[in-house]
């Protein structure tokens, strides 16, 4: 049985462009279709930040803290640097006693930020004042210190502004 011959010039070029826009088109709608399949109904998040921040080993910034005061880690889990924490270590047991504050007094807001005096557990805020410590504001939004494996601390960031929950 013979195959069918295009007799033509005009159905000699047209055919086979014809038939590879179709290939196309028809692989087009294929991918279309798995990707809309994959995609499905999931409630998407985008996170630019990490759920905890490692700070590093217990025993050196236990050290580091007796000696020169809490450490401040400015603008954490925000893109736009609003949340600045405290971190803090009480007490000999490196693997406890570990506290977070905000970077403001506990009776004002964000807005008054705090400057350490440097090599003290003291800081003064937007009015002028001093305060130790433990007169910063606690953490509201669920961060808090974590001790893993006995020789790494790291801040559990909370939620973040803004997060959605799937």
């Amino acid at each position: 049985m013979r195959r069918p011959e295009f007799r033509t010039p005009l159905a000699r070029a047209v055919a086979p462009v014809a038939a590879g826009l179709g290939f196309f088109a028809l692989l087009g709608l294929l991918l279309w279709g798995i990707a809309s399949l994959m995609a499905g109904e999931q409630a998407q998040t985008t996170t630019f930040t990490p759920d905890r921040l490692q700070v590093g080993s217990i025993t050196r910034w236990a050290e580091s803290i007796d000696t020169d005061g809490p450490v401040l880690f400015p603008g954490l889990g925000t893109t736009s640097g609003e949340r600045t924490l405290v971190l803090d270590h009480n007490g000999t047991n490196v693997e406890k006693g570990w506290v977070v504050y905000y970077a403001y007094p506990a009776d004002r807001g964000p807005e008054c930020a705090v400057e350490q005096v440097e090599g003290t557990d003291d800081f003064v805020d937007c009015d002028g004042r001093t305060l130790d410590v433990t007169e910063l504001s606690p953490p509201t939004n669920g961060e808090y210190p974590i001790v893993e494996d006995r020789k790494t601390v790291f801040i559990d960031l909370g939620e973040r502004p803004g997060d959605t929950t799937p």
